[in-house]
């Protein structure tokens, strides 16, 4: 087995913020306390299937408050990313909180997000489990790369590039495919769907109430 030198490297452990690390970061971003929670999409709802409109207005009130309520929402529901048709808003946005497989923490939100993926020939595929907050309870094991890049406009319209691995690169990719109106059903074969969908019915409302709880504790 050969040696990755570049592994040889000290990890800068900073939490990103918009792909740039900081000094210090609070456990929960501060637009959770900005937000009111929103209603979280079910798969079969028809938002979840179509592209969404891009973006075309920055720096507004609106978009700002859209985001926090994101942010707020994500975190009750106990997840790494969040689309904005998750929350019924038809707009090229996601937001997300999500460690990568060094266990490094990246916030931050994206709009008008193109996704870049390694070259077929250089690209490493990895099969992990992989749950979506729009198909609630269940997880299935997904066929994802291992490396992604972002390429997109932050809330005031100013570029930006973000670049995941692991964890997080399974992340950027599982938000950007819903913005084009895909949830990772639509990457199972029709017996897994089948099996996913029999899992949501069976949990979902457990997870629901789950949720009422942290939105009462996050609300004190």
């Amino acid at each position: 087995m050969s040696v990755h030198h570049d592994r040889l490297r000290p990890v800068d452990r900073r939490v990103r913020v918009q792909g740039r690390p900081v000094d210090s970061y609070p456990a929960l971003p501060p637009e959770v306390a900005r937000g009111s929670v929103r209603r979280v999409t079910v798969v079969g709802e028809e938002i979840l299937s179509r592209p969404c409109q891009e973006v075309t207005e920055f720096g507004t009130p609106e978009l700002s408050a859209l985001i926090d309520d994101m942010f707020l929402t994500m975190h009750v529901a106990d997840g790494a990313g969040l689309a904005a048709n998750q929350v019924d808003v038809d707009l090229r946005l996601f937001v997300y909180d999500c460690p990568d497989d060094d266990g490094i923490r990246h916030v931050g939100h994206i709009i008008n997000p193109v996704l870049d993926l390694p070259d077929p020939g250089s690209r490493r595929l990895v099969d992990e489990f992989e749950g979506c907050l729009s198909v609630p309870g269940a997880t299935m094991t997904v066929s994802r790369t291992d490396r992604a890049v972002v390429r997109g406009l932050d809330k005031d319209g100013n570029p930006l590039v973000i670049e995941g691995t692991g964890y997080f690169a399974r992340c950027l990719q599982h938000e950007t495919d819903h913005l084009f109106g895909h949830t990772y059903l639509d990457r199972l074969s029709k017996r897994d769907r089948k099996d996913a969908l029999r899992q949501m019915a069976d949990r979902r409302e457990d997870v629901f109430a789950q949720r009422v709880v942290k939105a009462a504790q996050l609300s004190r």
